[in-house]
């Protein structure tokens, strides 16, 4: 429809409903009260009939899909590695993926399950399921670990970030400099999961968050670049929309991806104890000073 035709529309439901749902002003359009009521139900009516909708095809395929809001990063390390096994678990279900290049943030809407970082005054925070806290430690591979720990001093490091991330965490793992230990360059990228890569590829150190590579740790293809762990203030969830029925499914899906993950948070305990993995992923937060 063109723009004029759907501006007539609108008029026609105000002049129909008796009240302005819309502010026009300077170019602009904003929501009245109104019309903040009446979109907040209409949206709740489309997604009970999507929801709908999905479970009648599920019941005429017998092929459930289920819609996921995760990181790349996540998708690319950790679940991908993992899919096999997942299809052999779920064998009548589709992905679909709603995938955030960065950060963790923002509603969980039109999906049946996100994963986020939330802190607890969050409101969303009490319906989700808690995964970990947000845990850091910086990791490199194994090339780059045996080629940067050789006796000289002071030791060049490499930094892999993310754009816009704060590149001063470096600093707040005293064992670098306790090794003799400085950053002299950075490689910098927009997408996290590319922060891995090179990572992994050996081009420098990364701050690994621990939901995304576990699964590398695991095989060793990424190491401990430093035995520290930092935390933050916000836990790794996996939240539903409020607004959404939990399918059975959805929630079974839920459970094995905290189940696996407590899988890999095991094996890399055993691998690398001094770091203590198994209780930060518990919750222990008394076992250092949180990251900045």
């Amino acid at each position: 429809m063109t723009q004029p035709a759907v501006s007539r529309m609108l008029s026609r439901m105000e002049e129909h409903l008796g009240t302005k749902l819309f502010d026009r002003a300077h170019g602009k359009v904003s929501l009245t009260e109104s019309g903040e009521i009446l979109y907040e139900q209409i949206s709740e009516g489309f997604r009970r009939i999507e929801a709908a909708l999905d479970e009648i095809e599920a019941r005429r395929t017998g092929t459930d899909t289920i819609t996921l809001s995760i990181s790349t990063a996540f998708t690319t390390h950790w679940l991908m590695p993992r899919m096999a096994r997942l299809h052999k678990a779920f064998p009548k279900v589709d992905l679909r993926f709603k995938l955030i290049s960065n950060f963790l943030k923002g509603p969980v809407d039109d999906v049946d399950l996100g994963m986020r970082y939330l802190v607890k005054s969050d409101p969303a925070y009490e319906g989700g399921t808690f995964l970990m806290p947000e845990l850091l430690v910086p990791v490199c591979s194994l090339g780059y670990h045996d080629q940067h720990r050789q006796p000289e001093s002071p030791i060049e490091d490499t930094l892999v970030v993310l754009t816009d991330a704060e590149r001063e965490w470096y600093r707040r793992f005293p064992r670098f400099a306790d090794q003799g230990r400085r950053a002299t360059n950075v490689l910098d990228f927009s997408d996290y999961a590319i922060v891995v890569q090179a990572a992994l590829l050996g081009q420098g150190i990364a701050l690994g968050h621990v939901n995304v590579v576990t699964h590398w740790l695991r095989e060793g293809a990424l190491v401990p670049a430093v035995d520290e762990v930092r935390a933050t203030d916000r836990d790794c969830l996996l939240v539903h929309p409020g607004d959404k029925p939990l399918r059975a499914v959805v929630a079974q899906l839920r459970d094995w991806i905290v189940e696996e993950m407590k899988s890999d948070i095991a094996a890399v305990d055993s691998l690398y104890p001094s770091l203590q993995l198994r209780r930060w992923a518990d919750g222990d937060r008394t076992l250092a000073p949180s990251a900045a």
